[in-house]
C-alpha cells in the first residue's frame, strides 16, 4: 500500500528544508527526502545576505545569524608574498540596525552548519529528514503526485510509493523533478572557468585572521582565503580557487599538490594542519522557463543556478511554501501556484543578470583589478526585491509611481504592493514593547495591519477581515495621540508610541490597511473593506 503526505519534498538543502520547516508550521503533513545520506559536507554558499537572515529569523531559526561570522575587509596580496598591497571592504553598504531594516548586515557560515540547524528544527516539529531515500519517478493526476522513491541501509534496498497532494523539487541541477518535468534550462555553462573550494587547517602567522584574503598574479590566478572558526583549533580557512595558472584537476585528487600551491601562493613560512574537504566546479548561468507544473514545482538550484546560490533558493522556498500551505489545506485553488512563476522569474533573470556582471569581473576576461572585482554592492543584501507586477497583489495608492526592476536595491520614499514589509519596532500593547518582525509577523498566516486614528474606526475594515480568520489576523495600529479606549473581537491593538510605524509604511493620516504575506511581503494597500475582499479574492481565486 502506498503511503501518503500532503507535500512530498525531494532535496535536504536549505532550500528544502526552509520549505519543510514552513509548512510544517502551518499545520501541513510533510515528508522530506534525500539521497545523500547526511547533509552536505563543506563550507560552501557561506554567504548569507540580511533578507535571507530574515527568512531565517520568522521561522525562528536565529541561531544561523548568531552563529554566522561578520564579512571583513579583504587584504590583497602578489602571488608569492604576504605583503599587503591593497585593504579594501567585500560588501559596500552594510550598516546599523535601523526601525525599518532590523537586520542590516550579512554572515558567512558554511551551507552544511546551516542544514544542519534548519534539520534540527524541524525534527523538533515531529519531521525528520528521511536521509538515504532517492526520488526515482513520478506521474501527477487529477487529485495529486505519486512518486516512487527508493531507500538504501546499507547493503539492503527497497522501493516505495508514496501519494502526495503536491511535490516540492529542491534536488539541485542534476535532480530528477525538473528533468522529468521537462522544464527547458536556458543559459550556459562556463567550460573554461574551473574552481576548485576547499576547507583546509594551516597556521600561518602572517596570514591576519581578522580579514580575508586575495593572492593574485597578472595572468588571472586566484587563490582566497576566508577564516573560518567553525572547524578547526583557530586554524580553519575557506580556500577559492582559480586560474589556468593551476592543474585543477591534479588539485582535486592530489592534498599535497594543494599544500604546495598554497605555499607557493603565501611565499611564507606555513604548517599544514589538515585537508577536510575539497571539491571543482564550473560556473553555470542557467534558469527554467517556468518554476513548475500543476502540482510538483522546483525550487534553488533546481530552478536556477549561477544567481546568489543558497540565497535566491531560500527566497524560492519562502515564497512558495505558504501558497502550497494554502492549496494543501483546501484554502485557494491550484492556480494559486501560478503566481510563484510569475513572481520569481522576473527576479531570477534580472539577478542572473548582474551576478554574471559579477563573474566575469571576478574570473572571466574581463576581470577588474582585484579591489573591484571583489567589491559587492547593497543590492546584493536583496532587500529591494519585489513582486509588483504580480496578479495576486494589489495597491489602490500606487498608480503615479513609476516601474522599478524586480531585484532592485530598496527604497525608503515609497511602499508599494509587492515590496518587502518594513519592520515597526517600539509598538506599545498592553504592558509590552512589541515589534511588528519579532511578535507579530508570521510565515504561518496573513497580517492584515490596519492604520486608523482610533479603535472604533478601525471597526468596518474588522468585520471585512473576520469571514478570512483562517487565512489571516489583524492588528490595529494607532497613532500615539489616539486613546486606546475599548477592545474589538479577536483582534490586537498596538499603539505606534514612536511613530515607526507610520513612518515606515507611509502613512500620513487616516486610515489605511496593509496586508503582509506570510513570507513578509505586502500584499495589498488599501483603504478600506472593498479592497480587502478584492485581494483576498485574488488569493482564494474568486473574481
Amino acid at each position: 500500500m502506498p503511503s501518503s503526505t500532503q507535500v512530498l519534498i525531494a532535496g535536504a538543502g536549505p532550500v528544502g528544508l526552509v520549505a519543510a520547516l514552513t509548512l510544517v508550521q502551518s499545520g501541513v503533513s510533510v515528508r522530506i527526502i534525500e539521497k545523500e545520506h547526511g547533509p552536505r559536507p563543506g563550507e560552501r554558499g557561506a554567504g548569507t545576505y540580511p533578507r535571507t537572515l530574515e527568512v531565517y529569523h520568522f521561522l525562528g531559526v536565529n541561531e544561523i545569524r548568531e552563529r554566522g561570522e561578520a564579512v571583513s575587509h579583504i587584504q590583497s596580496h602578489i602571488f608569492g608574498s604576504i605583503d599587503v598591497v591593497k585593504e579594501f571592504p567585500f560588501l559596500v553598504g552594510e550598516a546599523d540596525p535601523t526601525p525599518a531594516i532590523p537586520i542590516n548586515r550579512s554572515v558567512a557560515l558554511g551551507q552544511t552548519y546551516v542544514e544542519q540547524i534548519l534539520a534540527s528544527h524541524l525534527e523538533k516539529l515531529g519531521c525528520a529528514v528521511e536521509y538515504g531515500k532517492e526520488l526515482l519517478t513520478f506521474e501527477q493526476n487529477e487529485e495529486g503526485v505519486v512518486v516512487h522513491i527508493s531507500s538504501q541501509n546499507g547493503s539492503i534496498e527497497a522501493d516505495e510509493t508514496v501519494e502526495a497532494q503536491l511535490m516540492i523539487g529542491a534536488d539541485g541541477a542534476r535532480g530528477v523533478v525538473r528533468k522529468q518535468l521537462g522544464l527547458t534550462f536556458l543559459g550556459e555553462t562556463r567550460e573554461d572557468t574551473r574552481i576548485i573550494t576547499a576547507d583546509i587547517r594551516i597556521k600561518c602567522a602572517g596570514l591576519s585572521r581578522d580579514h580575508w584574503h586575495h593572492f593574485g598574479d597578472a595572468d588571472g590566478a586566484s587563490l582566497f582565503f576566508r577564516p573560518s572558526n567553525q572547524f578547526g583549533d583557530n586554524d580553519g580557512w575557506q580556500l577559492i580557487l582559480s586560474g589556468d595558472r593551476f592543474d585543477i584537476e591534479r588539485l582535486a585528487a592530489d592534498k599535497e599538490a594543494v599544500y604546495s600551491c598554497v605555499k607557493e601562493a603565501v611565499g611564507a613560512p606555513i604548517q599544514f594542519m589538515e585537508l577536510i574537504w575539497i571539491s571543482q566546479f564550473r560556473p553555470n548561468i542557467r534558469m527554467v522557463d517556468t518554476f513548475g507544473k500543476r502540482r510538483v514545482l522546483v525550487a534553488g538550484d533546481a530552478a536556477q543556478l549561477g544567481g546568489q546560490g543558497m540565497n535566491s533558493g531560500v527566497q524560492d522556498a519562502f515564497n512558495l511554501a505558504w501558497k502550497v500551505a494554502l492549496v494543501a489545506k483546501g484554502m485557494a485553488p491550484l492556480s494559486l501556484l501560478e503566481s510563484y512563476t510569475a513572481e520569481r522569474l522576473p527576479v531570477i533573470a534580472q539577478m542572473l543578470n548582474l551576478t554574471t556582471t559579477l563573474l566575469d569581473k571576478t574570473f572571466g576576461a574581463r576581470r577588474e583589478k582585484v579591489d573591484q572585482a571583489y567589491r559587492r554592492d547593497r543590492i546584493l543584501f536583496m532587500l529591494g526585491v519585489n513582486y509588483r507586477t504580480s496578479p495576486i497583489v494589489l495597491d489602490e495608492f500606487s498608480a503615479d509611481i513609476p516601474a522599478v526592476p524586480a531585484y532592485n536595491t530598496e527604497r525608503t520614499d515609497e511602499l508599494v504592493a509587492g515590496d518587502r514589509a518594513p519592520d515597526a519596532p517600539a509598538l506599545v500593547e498592553g504592558d509590552n514593547t512589541v515589534s511588528l518582525f519579532n511578535d507579530v509577523f508570521k510565515p504561518t498566516h496573513h497580517t492584515a495591519l490596519v492604520f486608523a486614528a482610533d479603535i472604533q474606526a478601525a471597526n468596518p475594515v474588522l468585520k471585512s477581515l473576520a469571514q478570512y480568520s483562517g487565512i489571516s489576523s489583524a492588528v490595529i495600529i494607532i497613532p500615539a495621540t489616539a486613546k486606546p479606549v475599548g477592545n474589538i473581537g479577536s483582534a490586537r491593538i498596538v499603539i505606534d508610541k514612536e511613530g515607526h510605524a507610520h513612518t515606515n509604511y507611509l502613512v500620513k493620516g487616516g486610515s489605511r490597511v496593509v496586508i503582509v504575506r506570510p513570507d513578509g511581503v505586502v500584499g495589498a494597500i488599501v483603504a478600506g473593506q472593498s479592497g480587502v475582499e478584492k485581494y483576498f479574492g485574488l488569493i482564494q481565486g474568486r473574481k
